[in-house]
């Protein structure tokens, strides 16, 4: 009796990729061979070529992202090529950007050699910038630029006070508003970072004791017009006090680990017609930010991409542990 034919399709193209299989620190992160993803119609398949860390990541790794499925490949961001596109709405070899949506907690994300996203949260880019560099600036500067245009709506001529400006978010923000014509006051913890923060554009640095609106208003009596607040809860209300009439705050970071005000009293919290808000991002807004004039300013060597450091995808846990000591003065990327 002959054989029966073998009714198994192909095997799978693999790719390496850093695979979460339970929530944990740095070492769960697992580099490992998977199945590569098989784009549909509507979705696009990216030859990742670098990917920006974010802390929202290091969240997810810790346990803290409600609604996530494990495993999973983590990273809410990445650079590269188009692979595959099966709808025709993008060429192969096109240079991309995608973040958010869902990446790397719905679905996998760009901790891999290749992703598979929806259409609508890819694109397209024509720049000369390396890897590296490109790799910094989609979420950074979505969100830095969301929170000061969708969000504060910043105008030229006014204050704006960063509070947490050592981060990459605020050191872009900073950028930013010096560009849209904006007095830059920023902060810090650590007097050392002072003058690297006068560099990339703040024109007064505070140093952060937890309590600086007396300072604030000791440089502008009236307070300051806008208020981009990314230590979060911990420092919300002292930023509240730091904000002129008809101010606003709004609070985009969490980095102070404090998800919740203990108590929250709006009536005592709030200075009488200062508005409070917030920016949280999402996939559809990396449609409306300038990446690709960005980065030609970063080309052009008029802007920073804010290049920290860079790991390869290999040392991941490394990366990780680097973010999560608060080494990093800027934007860590990964190479892949």
């Amino acid at each position: 009796m002959s054989a029966m034919p073998n009714q198994a399709g192909p095997e799978p193209l693999l790719m390496n990729a850093i695979v979460l299989d339970q929530p944990g620190p740095p070492e769960v992160l697992q580099y490992r061979q998977v199945p590569r993803p098989v784009p549909t119609a509507e979705q696009v398949l990216i030859r990742v070529r670098a990917f920006g860390l974010n802390r929202s990541e290091l969240f997810t790794r810790q346990g803290h992202s409600p609604g996530v499925v494990f495993p999973r490949i983590l990273g809410i961001e990445a650079v590269g090529t188009v692979a595959e596109a099966p709808g025709g709405q993008f060429q192969p070899g096109q240079t991309v950007a995608t973040a958010m949506g869902g990446m790397g907690r719905a679905f996998d994300g760009g901790y891999a050699e290749y992703t598979c996203v929806p259409v609508g949260q890819v694109v397209a880019l024509s720049t000369t910038l390396d890897w590296a560099q490109l790799g910094a600036l989609p979420e950074l500067l979505q969100t830095a630029w969301g929170s000061l245009k969708s969000a504060l709506d910043v105008q030229a001529g006014q204050t704006l006070l960063i509070r947490g400006g050592t981060t990459s978010v605020g050191m872009m923000a900073a950028q930013l508003a010096r560009h849209m014509g904006l007095t830059v006051l920023t902060t810090t913890r650590n007097p050392a970072k002072a003058d690297r923060l006068r560099a990339n554009g703040a024109d007064h640095v505070l140093i952060d004791s937890g309590n600086i609106a007396p300072a604030v208003r000791a440089l502008f009596p009236q307070g300051v017009d806008r208020v981009l607040e990314l230590i979060g809860t911990t420092t919300l209300l002292d930023s509240l006090r730091a904000a002129a009439k008809q101010g606003v705050v709004c609070m985009t970071g969490i980095v102070g680990n404090a998800w919740a005000l203990p108590e929250f009293a709006p009536m005592d919290a709030i200075p009488s017609t200062v508005r409070l808000t917030v920016y949280t991002g999402e996939a559809s807004d990396l449609l409306n930010t300038p990446l690709s004039w960005f980065a030609d300013e970063v080309a052009a060597g008029r802007q920073s991409a804010l290049l920290d450091r860079t790991f390869t995808l290999p040392e991941l846990a490394a990366a990780h542990r680097y973010m999560e000591a608060n080494e990093a003065t800027g934007k860590v990327v990964v190479l892949v």
